[in-house]
Formats: C-alpha cells, structure tokens, sequence
C-alpha cells in the first residue's frame, strides 16, 4: 500500500447529523416566525434549467403555497424556455418570472442571485456547484442544491468552506440527497444508531441499471456546448455516475456508519459504453471501502442495458440487518416502519420549515462528504491503487477544470486507463 493509502485517519462522528429531521419538521411547522427580509414569500431563483432543475423547481412550489419562481438562469436559452413552460403549465399563478429576469450564459448565476430572491435551487451539472454554492452564500441566499455537490476533491474542499460560512451567517443549505428526508430511511437509521441491529459489521449498496439519456454532437455545436448538452458522459461535468448517481446509496452508508470511509480499493472499467457520444466515463464500478471501526462496503454501480437491475442498500451489524429502503429491520429487533410520503418534495419542506423556525438546516458539509466518498471511490477504480481518506480530502490536487468557460475547442479527456492513470 502506498504512502498516500495508509494515511487515513478520519475523525469520527464529524457529520452533521439528519436523523431528526422529519420530527424536527413537525416540530417548526407551527412556527409564526417569518424569515429575513420581513416576507413569508419564498422567492426563489431557478439555477441550472434542465430536467432535474425543472423537476426540483416543481417539488418547491408543491411543498409550499408560498413559493413564487420568479428568475430562471441556464447556460442556454432553449432549455430555459422548456422549463419555464413546463413550470406554468403546473403552476402559472405562481411563476413570477418576467423576461428582465431571465438569463442565459456562463454568468447566468451571477444574474439570478442579484435578482431579488432569498431561496436558490443549484441544478446545473455538478462540476459548477462548488463555484455557485460559493456565490449563493456570498449573496446571504438560502439553498437548495442537487447531489452531487462538486467532481474532484478541489471542489469538495471549496463546498465544506462555503458550507461553513452558510453556518456563520444563519443560512440553509438543503441536499438532493432526499433520501435523508424519507420517513423510512429516517426512522430506520434511528433505530441503527440506537442499536437495534448491534455494531455494523459490514454493509453492501447498489445502483444497478441500464443506459440513460445521450446527446449527440449537432452542427453548429462547439465541443464546450456538447460536453455541457451531454455532460452525464464526461468526468469533468459529471463525476462519472458513481458520483452523480451512486452518490445517494454511498450517503446512505455513511449515514448508518455516522462517518466517512477511511479507505477504497476499486475497480471499474468500460466494457459496452464504447461510442464517441458517451464520452470518458466508465459503464460500470465495483468498490470496497474500508470504515474506521474496520468494517467493510461493497459498493456496486453499472449502467448497462439488459443486466440485472438493483438499487438498494443494506446495512448488517452483530444483531441484525436493516434494508432501509425498504423500512426494514430483521434480527433481534425487528421492524417495519412502512413507506414515506414523497421525499423529493419532504426535502423542500423540511428547508423551508427550517428557515420559517430560525433554525436553518445545513446539509452542506454532510453531501460533501458523501460525494467525496464517491469521488474516492472513482480515484481508486481509475488509477488502480488504494487511497486513503485523509490524504484524498486534504491533500489531492485533483482539480478538473477546464482551462477557460467558453464555446470553443475542448478536446475529451483520455478514458482512464487502471494502472496507468496517475494518482494527483
């Protein structure tokens, strides 16, 4: 093991702690307290206008009556007209957006956050996040943002700081990882942290699936506009899918765990996602992580069609197994907690419940982590080595900006290659 794999203590019980939040919301929605600006309106400014953005403008204005859209910003200007009418289509009496407050281009963020908003929602591709999060919490904004929250540990570093300085100015930062706000998933980590399935011993997560959605290259289209179109396929945008997608099984063993991994050895590769339009990305991942109490993860991510299909994860401890997907526990203490109302939307409510009581919740440094879980688990499977923890958060200068925001000349990065990609 190399020198940068054995540095990897982790203080323990460092996330900030979720469990709570469904009661604590119960709890802050009788509350009369109005939050700044002297409005009970939540305006709010719609960063990244594409179908996850869309989707979670859509969950904001159903988990409360007084929420009003009222700025729209997207890289482009057709995505931002298809979200704009999908969002009064549903919702017309509540979308105050006007043509002075719409914005297109690389500084379309800058433009909603000077517009008169106090709750933002992040939903471009995840690259920019750290860079929007930064801006939002400059600007004394609320935020929603979308798992997950940076691609290299550079950026991770940049969200953990901003999350920080959201803390000292009393700000909310609420995740996509909604998981954390669905009552099964809460009530059995509950019982997990309370002991009901022992120490854990071991656990397994999955994200198992077929292709998703590709975008090929259009005239007219520089290679900048078609990396960001297509940005699922290119590492620099998205993460690879096990930081975009497998993020949310990850968080939710770091959730079980109470910390973060102190190690990953994986493997991962790109056996049938060979086109030129599914650009540097690996089809599938395979991962262990090593936590600090010794306990072992299976993590196990595949975007490949005609496989067998699994999304799930389960936590194993001396007494027990808990599937909290699935509001289960067998064992010594059994239960079944049953379904939840729509996490898409709980999240939503919980923010603004949240805000309303004073009390603003702070996600931000918790889906860091757990993206950086994820990214770990990347860095390992692309270069073939070990990685520790301590030395991946702190010390990696991984950073896979591009060299200028422009429409110009992006060549794709070289498909990591294990063994031979090298570790930064």
């Amino acid at each position: 093991m190399s020198d940068k794999a054995n540095i990897v203590s982790v203080s323990r019980r460092d996330f900030l702690k979720n469990t709570a939040v469904a009661g604590a919301t119960l709890a802050m929605a009788g509350s009369s307290r109005i939050f700044a600006q002297g409005t009970d309106k939540f305006k709010v400014g719609l960063i990244g206008a594409g179908g996850r953005g869309t989707g979670a403008a859509l969950n904001c204005l159903e988990a409360d009556p007084s929420v009003e859209i009222v700025a729209i910003g997207d890289l482009f200007q057709d995505r931002l007209d298809h979200s704009l009418n999908q969002l009064k289509a549903n919702f017309a009496d509540r979308i105050k957006v006007t043509p002075q407050t719409c914005f297109t281009g690389f500084d379309n963020f800058e433009k909603v956050l000077a517009s008169d908003v106090n709750l933002i929602i992040l939903a471009t591709p995840p690259h920019f996040r750290p860079q929007h999060l930064e801006a939002a919490v400059k600007a004394g904004k609320h935020v929603f943002m979308e798992k997950p929250v940076a691609v290299d540990p550079v950026g991770i570093r940049r969200v953990i700081a901003a999350s920080e300085e959201a803390d000292k100015k009393g700000l909310g930062i609420v995740a996509g990882t909604q998981r954390r706000h669905a009552k099964n998933y809460i009530e059995v980590m509950k019982r997990i942290h309370d002991g009901a399935i022992g120490e854990i011993v071991s656990a397994q997560c999955y994200w198992n699936m077929g292709f998703l959605w590709t975008r090929k290259k259009e005239a007219g289209w520089s290679d900048m506009e078609w990396q960001i179109r297509n940005w699922l396929y290119f590492t620099w945008l998205s993460g690879d899918h096990i930081v975009e997608q497998h993020v949310h099984n990850l968080d939710v063993v770091n959730w079980a765990f109470d910390e973060m991994p102190k190690s990953a050895m994986g493997m991962g590769g790109r056996q049938v996602r060979t086109s030129p339009d599914n650009g540097n990305i690996f089809d599938h991942f395979a991962i262990e992580f090593e936590y600090p109490n010794g306990a072992r993860t299976l993590s196990m991510c595949r975007q490949i069609d005609g496989c067998a299909s699994n999304v799930s994860e389960r936590i194993v401890g001396t007494k027990g197994v808990a599937l909290p997907g699935s509001g289960k526990i067998t064992g010594e203490n059994p239960c079944d907690v049953g379904g939840s109302p729509n996490p898409y939307v709980e999240e939503h409510k919980d923010l603004i419940a949240s805000i309303r009581a004073g009390k603003p919740l702070n996600e931000g440094k918790t889906v860091a982590q757990s993206t950086m879980t994820a990214i770990l688990g990347r860095m390992s499977a692309y270069t073939g080595q070990v990685i520790g923890m301590n030395w991946a958060i702190k010390n990696s200068k991984l950073d896979l900006a591009p060299p200028a925001y422009e429409f110009s000349n992006l060549p794709v990065a070289e498909v990591a290659v294990p063994g031979k990609t090298p570790l930064v």
